[in-house]
């Protein structure tokens, strides 16, 4: 008989909803987390009725439970570091942040507030609850829509997210990725380009401790395909995954953002609808 021989991996968890479509939220997380080699916990906020055509309904899960799934999580695993996705409600945003407010671990932030079709997600109560929750981040992952909701600005250039990066550390996050998907494709900041790459524009501050903050931008060359359903959820889990391996953050969403160009390029071809993103060749050294 072959002795037991467990494997001890880091341990991350996510907060986020379940996609009944398997391309996006829970599922998506769950997988990036495995392609790095760590081991996904989960507390689901909302369960979903979606496939690859749309969103047809959301059941946000009580905040009472949500409260007792973290609980239990925290209780039994040493969680390395934490991703949010969708949080459905004001009151589930404000319960996880609660529960997360002293987990002492990393945390990633990333605000689902609008779809691809440029449709809000939340209501307006739901969206002014992230305020809390963002000060609390290690870092957060809006998209362009996303990021003009929580500044209250336009972010359709380079130049852009980059203010709203800054905007977004000065409401208390340790860094903030402003992801270029939704943007027009540039390669400088004043917005001129060609359109085939896109630009993730990354704001922290700067590590030797001195108070400017310190500007990446990651280039990626823009994949021609609309199936692209989940790719921030993945992106996200994927930094949070690296988190909890150790890795310091520059260099987790740098490798992150590269690897999410295969990611795109090698989706799963499903559904009626765009499919989604391949969260499995995530993981690379």
């Amino acid at each position: 008989m072959p002795d037991y021989d467990p494997v001890d991996p880091p341990i991350a968890l996510t907060i986020a909803g379940s996609d009944s479509g398997g391309g996006a939220g829970i599922q998506a997380d769950l997988s990036a987390m495995t392609a790095h080699g760590v081991f996904g916990t989960a507390v689901v906020t909302a369960t979903t009725a979606q496939n690859t055509r749309g969103v047809e309904d959301v059941h946000p899960v009580p905040p009472d439970h949500v409260a007792s799934q973290y609980a239990a999580v925290a209780d039994d695993f040493d969680v390395g570091a934490i991703k949010t996705g969708m949080l459905a409600t004001a009151e589930i945003v404000e319960t996880v942040t609660d529960s997360v407010a002293d987990g002492g671990v990393p945390l990633v932030v990333d605000p689902v507030m609008v779809a691809a079709t440029g449709d809000r997600l939340l209501s307006p109560a739901a969206e002014a609850a992230y305020g809390d929750l963002i000060a609390a981040a290690t870092l957060v992952t809006p998209n362009a829509d996303e990021a003009a909701v929580l500044t209250d600005a336009p972010v359709e250039t380079p130049g852009d997210a980059e203010a709203a990066g800054r905007e977004l550390v000065a409401l208390g996050a340790d860094a903030a990725l402003v992801k270029g998907g939704h943007l027009a494709g540039t390669t400088d900041a004043d917005g001129d380009g060609t359109g085939e790459t896109v630009i993730d524009t990354l704001v922290r501050a700067d590590s030797d401790g001195g108070g400017d903050l310190v500007v990446d931008r990651f280039e990626s060359p823009r994949i021609d395909t609309d199936a692209t359903h989940g790719s921030g959820c993945a992106l996200s889990s994927a930094i949070a995954a690296r988190l909890a391996r150790g890795e310091p953050l520059r260099e987790a969403v740098e490798a992150a953002v590269a690897e999410m160009s295969e990611a795109v390029r090698r989706g799963y071809d499903v559904g009626e609808g765009p499919g989604a993103v391949n969260p499995t060749v995530l993981g690379g050294e």
